[in-house]
């Protein structure tokens, strides 16, 4: 077997775990369980809660005391087992403690893929920029494939979708003990504590600018949890209502979700005509935009002769997820002296990923409890996605006015090379 395609197996098996559940799990918590909404906004921030210490802790035991690949099987191992315990947990209190565990084990080993299919390929002398994007892809692929999957199967409000992701689990945690080796250095070095966690890069919030950047980073990132907690829940309320109960985008959400990510594979294609055309900040604010339009196409739609707005805000959301994500590391990469570049890039998932889940998914669950349901206890949809939209619009014009960038064609072009 190539290099190339186990290393794709690798990517598909990567994000199809995560994609089993990640945008149903909002049906199986409200249609299965009934629980509240502020409840499900906590199970949410438990992957911004992993994503703040655990990539940096595991990056350490992958440099210095068990190879990534190594580690990377542990992990997903240990998931395997804690994804098969979910469907156990009778209180939701309990359900977040143990997502809590399976986030804390699963987030770090999307850094740890990347680190063993960087290792590979430079010890192989393949180009990593021209490489390794093809091999990525199929991660969105394997994404793509788990949603429809669980929705061809009709298991969307089921338990059965954690069981699916275990049994994927597994079958990397076996998979990855065969994949290359990567090594590890135990040589003693002079780098603090600080240093080794990446907590050195803070610093760079003493520039105003940079500051500013985080700050937003944080903000989008709660945008980010906004749409992958109330999507597919959203789609499924519609079966209470005759008219709509029989639909095809009713009977199989993830379906419809699922375009969101074949958008985002798509929209990377356009990332460099638009960066060297428009300029970092111009393509950061076409994100912000495209936010709004993405919950504001939500709020207007339905899945009957509404659907064509539903479908619509799924291919922006490839504008929204890609033009912020990706420009806003090569901005980083830009401003980021080289000491420090790889913990600044760690600063910007932490904000992300990090605080900024934390901040959309706990937030927005308790607001949408006190306000944005009706008597009955029914969501109130229309005016949630107006919610949303209003908040990133906000967050949009902020950028617009006080962060302040210069476009160079220049800039661009070094990112090429």
């Amino acid at each position: 077997m190539s290099l190339k395609l186990r290393l794709t197996i690798m990517n598909f098996l990567q994000f199809f775990i995560w994609g089993a559940w990640l945008i149903t799990i909002g049906g199986y918590w409200f249609q299965n369980k009934g629980w509240s909404g502020a409840e499900f906004g906590a199970i949410f921030s438990t992957m911004g809660i992993a994503s703040i210490f655990m990539p940096a802790i595991s990056g350490i035991l992958a440099d210095r005391f068990i190879g990534a690949e190594k580690l990377l099987g542990i992990f997903h191992l240990i998931g395997a087992v804690i994804l098969c315990l979910l469907p156990e947990v009778a209180s939701p209190s309990m359900f977040f403690v143990v997502m809590l565990i399976n986030m804390i084990f699963y987030m770090p080993t999307i850094s740890l893929s990347i680190t063993v299919a960087y290792s590979a390929l430079q010890k192989n002398d393949m180009d990593i920029v021209k490489v390794y994007p093809p091999i990525r892809v199929w991660g969105t692929v394997g994404f793509i494939v788990a949603m429809w999957t669980v929705s061809l199967l009709k298991i969307e409000t089921s338990a059965a979708q954690f069981y699916v992701a275990a049994a994927a689990s597994a079958f990397l945690g076996v998979y990855a003990f065969f994949l290359p080796k990567c090594n590890t250095n135990n040589e003693h070095t002079d780098k603090s504590m600080i240093e080794a966690l990446g907590l050195d890069a803070f610093k760079l919030f003493k520039q105003r600018k940079m500051a500013l950047f985080f700050i937003f980073s944080m903000l989008l990132g709660a945008a980010l949890q906004l749409t992958n907690a109330y999507g597919d829940t959203f789609l499924h309320d519609f079966a209470k209502i005759d008219i709509y109960k029989d639909l095809l985008a009713v009977k199989y959400p993830a379906i419809i979700m699922s375009i969101s990510q074949v958008s985002e594979t798509l929209f990377i294609l356009a990332i460099p005509f638009f960066l060297k055309r428009f300029g970092i900040k111009n393509v950061m604010l076409m994100s912000m935009f495209a936010w709004v339009l993405r919950f504001g196409l939500f709020a207007i739609g339905d899945p009957g002769d509404g659907l064509v707005w539903i479908i619509i805000s799924c291919i922006v959301y490839g504008m929204a997820f890609d033009f912020f994500n990706i420009s806003g590391s090569l901005y980083v990469e830009s401003q980021t002296d080289e000491k420090i570049r790889a913990s600044a890039q760690g600063l910007f998932m932490m904000m992300t990923n990090g605080f900024g889940a934390i901040l959309g998914s706990s937030v927005s669950g308790v607001m949408i409890d006190y306000f944005y349901k009706d008597e009955q206890g029914h969501f109130l949809w229309s005016e949630i996605w107006l919610a949303f939209a209003i908040y990133s619009l906000v967050v949009a014009i902020l950028f617009a006015i006080t962060f302040k960038h210069k476009h160079d064609p220049k800039e661009v072009e070094n990112f090429s090379h």
